[in-house]
């Protein structure tokens, strides 16, 4: 009988742990009431609702300062162009101002349960790209927060940049281009790629998870979509709906 039970509790364990899990997508905004997308109120919503993590989109601003923004433009200004001080005139629509990098990661650090899912922006230059990757890791190796965090990006360099200046950093790539045994021989940990390429390539999930990569897929917010791709076995699921998702 207690060997039984050993198995029983060793099977149930692996169960809870393959589960998928839940992303909040640039936090969780679509709260009541709705915030602003990648605004600080938005990741402190998805801490709230314990999701596993939350994404969030860095860009760099002409002066060198790493802002939280999904768009290239803020307003009317493109922020690679702009100066952080011009960029800050302009406020979130819940009133915020534009986050830093340093301050989301600081909001990050009061809810160590939550993982930090931070999307690289791709910009004009490889140069300029393994700059913003140098200031983005100092940053959150300053805050304490490498084992806190995770890395996405549509851009392959700025993927391979982070793994040669952290080789310990889990790092995902966006853009859906590269098969699962591509993704392994670049040196990479997962993909995270819009749930269509997984629909036109049904064989992928399980591809990837036998080569030991990281499963994930963006932005899924149909139930549908989220249940077939959780019976392929997917790791994580990215979400516009994650109090909808989290407890499916």
């Amino acid at each position: 009988m207690k060997k039984v039970f050993c198995l029983l509790f060793l099977t149930t364990t692996m169960f809870i742990n393959a589960q998928t899990k839940i992303i909040a997508h640039r936090g969780f905004f679509q709260s009541n009431p709705p915030t602003s997308e990648n605004s600080i109120q938005a990741l402190e919503n998805a801490q709230k609702l314990k999701v596993y993590g939350s994404e969030f989109d860095v860009h760099m601003t002409r002066d060198g300062e790493l802002v939280i923004y999904h768009d290239e433009h803020h307003g009317k200004m493109e922020i690679a162009e702009t100066n952080f001080s011009d960029l800050r005139k302009l406020k979130l629509s819940n009133g915020e101002q534009l986050p830093t990098l340093k301050d989301y990661l600081k909001q990050g650090k009061k809810d160590t349960s939550v993982k930090l899912i931070i999307e690289i922006k791709p910009t004009k230059s490889k140069e300029r790209e393994n700059e913003m990757v140098t200031k983005v890791l100092k940053t959150v190796k300053d805050l304490g927060l490498d084992h806190q965090s995770d890395y996405i990006s549509f851009s392959l360099n700025i993927c391979k940049e982070i793994k040669k200046q952290n080789s310990s950093a889990k790092v995902q790539y966006l853009e859906g281009n590269l098969s699962p045994k591509q993704i392994k021989e670049e040196g990479l940990d997962g993909l995270d790629y819009h749930y269509s390429v997984f629909q036109k390539n049904p064989t992928w999930i399980s591809e990837a998870n036998s080569l030991g990569l990281i499963t994930n897929s963006w932005t899924v917010n149909d139930v549908k979509i989220y249940e077939e791709l959780k019976n392929q076995g997917i790791n994580f699921i990215t979400t516009n709906i994650p109090d909808q998702l989290k407890d499916k």
